[in-house]
C-alpha cells in the first residue's frame, strides 16, 4: 500500500462482505480510489482497460476467471461486459464468500442488463471526505445524531471560516488533487480532462452516445442548478432539447456518476409536499469548476455560495451513507407553497427523520431553524432532531430538539 493511501470509510465494510458474501460490486465516480481500497483485501486484480489483460476475458471470460487466485479484483469490469456474466455462473456454481470484487466507473447501461442479482452485492465509493482526510476515526455523522442531535453540542470550537470551507469545496474529493497538492493551472487541466474523458468515453461505456455541444451545455446547466429545486423543463428549455433528451442526458449523468437526484421526502401526515427532486453534482471540485468559480467568487454571490456549501455538506454526507446498513436515506423538503423547505433529511428506519439547514453565516439565529422547527411540529415523536450547519466557530442549542453546529461538525 502507497505511503500516501487515506484508509477509506468503505474499508470498515469490505471485510465483512467479502468474509460473508461471494462477490462484490464497488462502484463510483472515476477517480475516487476504488481499484485502490479494493485492491488492498484482493489475492489477484485484472486491469480489464488493458488489452493485454482483457484479451483472455474477450476470448473466454469463464475460463480466464477461472484461473485467478481469489478474492479476484476485476477493474473497469464493463470494458468486458460479459465478464459479468462470467461471474455469475461462477457464484451459481461455488457460492463460497470472498471470491471477486469488481470495480466499474459506470452503472450498468440499458444496452446491457444486470443478470447478478442475488448474486453480486453492490457498495458505492465516492470521493474523499474531509473525516477521511483528517483520519476522524470518532462516530459517524449520520449514527450521532440519529442517536441524540443534542450530543453536537459537544463538537470542539472550529476554527474554520465561510472561506475555509469554500477552500475545502475547491480542493473537494478526488485523491489525486487532494493528496498531489496540484496548482491552479495543473488542477484545471486535471479537471477539464476528467470532465472530456466523461463526456466522451463513459457514457459510450453504457449506452450513450450525446450530441456533444449540448450534452456539454447540458452539464454546465445541471452544475449551475446543484443543490436546486429546477424543473426538467428549465434544464431543456435553457439547453434547447427535447423532453425525451433531456431525460436521456440525465439518466447519463447519473449513470458516470457526475450528479444525482435526490427525492422529495414524503408522507401521509403533510399533504402539500412538493414531489421534484433536488440534483446535486457528486464533487464541489468539478462543480466549482463547471461554474468557473473560486473560493473569493462564490463568497461574492450568494446564490453560488448557498449551492457550494450544500453541495459540500451532501458529499460529506453520502459516503457515511454508504457504509451503513440499512442505511438512511438523503431527501429534501419543500411544500407547494414554497414557505417551508429544508435543505437535507435523512430518513432512518420507521420513517423517523433528521432534518439538517445548511447556512453561510458564522452566526446562525433561531429564524434560521424555522423550517425545522415547523417540521418538528408537524411529525411530532417522528423528528428525530434537526441541525443547523453554519461556517461559525461553536455548537448551541436552538430548541430541546434542534442544534446549531458548525460544518466542521461532521468530522470533529
Amino acid at each position: 500500500m502507497s505511503d500516501d493511501y487515506i484508509p477509506r470509510l468503505v474499508d470498515t465494510v469490505l471485510p465483512r462482505i467479502i468474509e460473508t458474501l461471494p462477490a462484490v460490486s464497488i462502484v463510483g465516480p472515476r477517480a475516487t480510489g476504488k481499484t485502490t481500497s479494493a485492491a488492498t483485501f484482493a489475492a489477484s486484480v485484472t486491469h480489464l482497460d488493458r488489452r493485454a489483460d482483457a484479451a483472455a476475458f474477450v476470448a473466454d471470460p469463464d475460463a480466464a476467471l477461472a484461473r485467478l487466485p481469489r478474492p479476484a479484483l476485476l477493474d473497469e469490469w464493463q470494458q468486458v461486459p460479459d465478464t459479468l456474466s462470467a461471474v455469475k455462473r461462477a457464484v451459481d456454481s461455488d457460492a463460497a464468500p470472498g471470491q471477486f470484487l469488481l470495480t466499474g466507473s459506470v452503472r450498468i447501461g440499458k444496452s446491457h442488463t444486470w443478470p447478478a442479482t442475488g448474486r453480486i452485492v453492490r457498495q458505492a465509493i465516492h470521493g474523499l471526505t474531509q473525516r477521511e482526510i483528517v483520519k476522524y476515526d470518532g462516530p459517524l455523522f449520520v449514527e450521532r445524531v440519529r442517536q441524540d442531535v443534542i450530543s453536537l453540542l459537544d463538537t470542539p470550537k472550529s476554527p474554520l471560516t465561510l472561506f475555509d470551507y469554500l477552500e475545502l469545496a475547491h480542493v473537494g474529493g478526488f485523491p489525486d488533487l487532494v493528496v498531489r497538492n496540484r496548482p491552479p493551472d495543473a488542477r484545471a487541466r486535471w479537471l477539464e480532462a476528467y470532465l472530456l474523458e466523461l463526456r466522451t468515453n463513459d457514457v459510450k461505456l453504457v449506452g450513450g452516445d450525446p450530441d456533444p455541444g449540448k450534452f456539454a451545455n447540458f452539464i454546465e446547466a445541471v452544475a449551475l442548478n446543484s443543490s436546486r429545486i429546477v424543473e426538467q423543463v428549465t434544464l431543456r428549455e435553457t439547453v434547447g432539447i427535447s423532453k425525451n433528451t433531456a431525460a436521456a442526458y440525465e439518466d447519463l449523468l447519473e449513470a458516470v456518476f457526475f450528479s444525482e437526484r435526490v427525492p422529495a421526502w414524503r408522507t401521509d401526515r403533510l399533504d402539500r409536499l412538493a414531489a421534484l427532486p433536488k440534483r446535486y453534482l457528486l464533487d464541489t471540485a468539478l462543480l466549482m469548476h463547471v461554474m468557473g468559480v473560486g473560493a473569493d467568487d462564490a463568497a461574492r454571490d450568494p446564490a453560488v455560495l448557498g449551492a457550494v456549501l450544500d453541495t459540500f455538506v451532501a458529499a460529506q454526507l453520502r459516503p457515511e451513507l454508504a457504509v451503513l446498513a440499512p442505511a438512511p436515506t438523503l431527501h429534501h423538503l419543500r411544500d407547494k407553497g414554497g414557505r417551508h423547505e429544508v435543505d437535507i433529511v435523512l430518513q432512518f428506519p420507521r420513517r423517523r427523520v433528521v432534518g439538517i439547514e445548511v447556512k453561510a453565516t458564522a452566526s446562525p439565529a433561531r429564524d434560521d431553524a424555522r423550517h425545522l422547527a415547523w417540521l418538528a411540529a408537524q411529525l411530532g415523536d417522528d423528528f428525530v432532531g434537526g441541525v443547523v450547519l453554519h461556517t461559525g466557530p461553536t455548537a448551541f442549542a436552538l430548541s430541546d430538539k434542534i442544534v446549531a453546529a458548525p460544518i466542521s461538525s461532521l468530522w470533529t
